[in-house]
């Protein structure tokens, strides 16, 4: 992991092993990651990236493992996709002023054997400290790739009180406690408007009544996905901009809902928080 930060903003420990993701991410001593508060789902990547900040899911298939289309050996994609796991190469460094700056290049392989390109560039501006990913996905296969992507971002639910809320237009009612639905967890996507989705989930009395505001584009990540699990040991929340609405991939694929990147073509994703 290697520690990235700015004038303001958290620090964000991010994993040169599996996609630059972020693993701890840090507002002044409290790392709000959920770290082994998370449920074991079987694979080992997925365990890995879970327990930090946020991970992606794609570029090949989101959600969980699901035939692959046109084979007949019962091969299926790994859940959550193939991102998970891929070393990253970074191209640009740079923490020593005001702001911070990272910018890497993932080379893929995804479950079809086929390739793709991950670049993926960091920013936190050291006076608002906000953070910044933009991503693009590029594939350098010789066959289409299916043009579907995930942000996890997971956050340790025991650092919750009952204050805490989860707001924003796309929210039944403009928002609702953070622990909704029936327990121990529950899950639903809801689609988003405007250029750039905004939501927020705060004030979070364990790190001085911080807010956290997610923004994301909704050209390319046109749902919000929501998810919370407090089943023993698992005590998570996650917030999941997603490119497709949960439903099965065969679905998705019939109504034409999921579409395909061909040899040569990008896609383009972005995302930005805040603690204010």
């Amino acid at each position: 992991m290697k520690a990235f930060s700015a004038a303001n903003g958290p620090k964000l420990m991010l994993d040169e092993t599996s996609v630059l993701d972020i693993g701890g991410c840090f507002i002044g001593d409290t790392d709000l990651a959920p770290g082994r508060a998370i449920p074991d789902d079987g694979d080992p990547r997925i365990d890995h990236s879970l327990e930090g900040f946020l991970f992606t899911c794609g570029p090949d298939h989101i959600r969980h493992p699901d035939f692959i289309e046109g084979r007949d050996d019962g091969k299926k994609f790994p859940l959550h996709g193939s991102y998970s796991a891929h070393p990253a190469e970074i191209l640009f460094w740079d923490v020593q002023g005001e702001d911070a700056e990272c910018r890497a290049r993932v080379p893929l392989t995804v479950a079809t054997g086929e390739t793709a390109l991950l670049e993926r560039h960091w920013r936190i501006n050291g006076e608002t400290g906000e953070v910044s990913l933009s991503d693009r996905l590029t594939n350098t296969g010789s066959k289409p790739l299916a043009r579907v992507h995930m942000y996890h971002i997971n956050i340790g639910a025991w650092l919750f009180d009952d204050n805490v809320r989860l707001s924003g237009v796309m929210l039944e009612g403009g928002g609702f406690p953070w622990n909704f639905g029936a327990d121990p967890g529950s899950v639903f996507c809801v689609p988003v408007s405007g250029e750039w989705a905004e939501m927020s989930l705060g004030p979070i009395a364990a790190i001085g009544g911080l807010t956290l505001k997610v923004k994301f584009r909704t050209d390319t990540l046109p749902y919000l996905q929501m998810w919370r699990n407090q089943k023993a040991p698992a005590h998570v929340l996650g917030i999941e901009p997603v490119s497709h609405r949960l439903a099965n991939r065969a679905e998705l694929i019939a109504t034409s809902e999921i579409t395909f990147l061909q040899p040569g073509e990008s896609a383009d994703y972005g995302l930005r928080f805040a603690f204010v």
